[in-house]
């Protein structure tokens, strides 16, 4: 596994493990026997960076990668966020970056996942009621305090950013990026690459699209989460996945899978750039972590790109885009 850094210093693998799936979000069948099993391969395979949150589960998530990794401590990194606040039952209780809930939900998280240090602290989502420099000035004293290494923040826009950079130096912005979501690369990656700072990838697999696995919504379990996405709806799913299948030729003349091109793609925008795709399952992983070798030509990447243009992509990433790139 080669390794890439995120802003200035942080040294990770180059692609990551999204860890939600084992906590619900895409529907409750899970087993945390094989969540474990998945944490530990993926650490044998040279993964280094793990990636939750306080809201997966809600709480649960934390608790099972801590269990599971306790032995591995050293080998990893804990990537984990807070401000999407959640009752214990799931209740959405809207979203807090005041600096007395950003310090209780560090030691909170610190406590789920039994260890000393947190190696990136993300906000979540920017809280609309509390500036973003007080904010990021909490997440700078956790920096102080040694409970945290480096700050991030999820689906801001670059202006945020660079008032953010100006408190304390972020590490990396994690936003939804993959070959049917770029919207980050008219604003957001540009200001990153200005400013020094990472870009970590989640949704680099569409949340399923680009992997051929999905034909119809009835794919999706009854309480699965991608069941309100606008992109999974009616008509907007069937020409998205028209859009992938034209793609098939390519992974066919790579030997590949579908989802092994989509991650060549997103490996390919950037040393920069770290996709962190989710998976709950062995097989998953290890076909996940092959196509970090997979090494694509400029030919292959312009074929792509006429294949899946951005405006050809139908239905928004979110029901309520409201809440991201701001």
């Amino acid at each position: 596994m080669r390794t890439r850094r995120l802003g200035a210093e942080l040294e990770v693998s180059s692609l990551g493990l999204g860890c939600m799936t084992m906590s619900g979000t895409y529907g409750t069948d899970f087993d945390d026997a094989e969540s474990r099993a998945t944490l530990l391969r993926a650490v044998e395979l040279g993964v280094t960076l793990f990636d939750t949150a306080d809201v997966y589960g809600p709480f649960a998530n934390e608790a099972l990668i801590g269990h599971a990794l306790a032995g591995q401590r050293d080998r990893v990194l804990y990537s984990t966020k807070f401000g999407m606040v959640r009752a214990s039952d799931g209740t959405n209780l809207g979203v807090n970056g005041r600096p007395d809930y950003v310090r209780r939900s560090c030691d909170l998280s610190l406590q789920r996942l039994g260890t000393d240090r947190i190696d990136i602290y993300w906000q979540h989502r920017l809280d609309r009621d509390t500036p973003i420099e007080e904010t990021v000035g909490a997440m700078a004293d956790l920096v102080a305090a040694g409970k945290v290494r480096y700050i991030g923040l999820s689906e801001v826009s670059g202006a945020t950013l660079r008032r953010a950079h100006a408190v304390h130096p972020v590490a990396a912005i994690q936003s939804e990026y993959s070959l049917q979501s770029r919207d980050v690369e008219q604003e957001i990656l540009p200001v990153c690459r200005e400013l020094g700072v990472g870009f970590v990838a989640y949704g680099p697999l569409g949340r399923g699209l680009l992997t051929g696995a999905i034909s119809h919504a009835d794919d999706l379990a009854p309480d699965d989460w991608r069941r309100t996405s606008p992109r999974f709806q009616g008509d907007a799913l069937q020409r998205n996945l028209a859009l992938v299948e034209a793609s098939r030729e390519i992974a066919d003349d790579l030997g590949c899978t579908l989802a092994q091109l989509a991650l060549a793609w997103v490996l390919a925008q950037g040393d920069d750039v770290v996709p962190i795709p989710g998976t709950k399952h062995r097989r998953n992983l290890e076909s996940n972590v092959a196509a970090a070798s997979l090494q694509l030509t400029d030919e292959h990447l312009a074929r792509l790109g006429d294949l899946v243009p951005p405006d050809a992509v139908v239905g928004d990433r979110y029901s309520d885009m409201s809440a991201v790139n701001i």
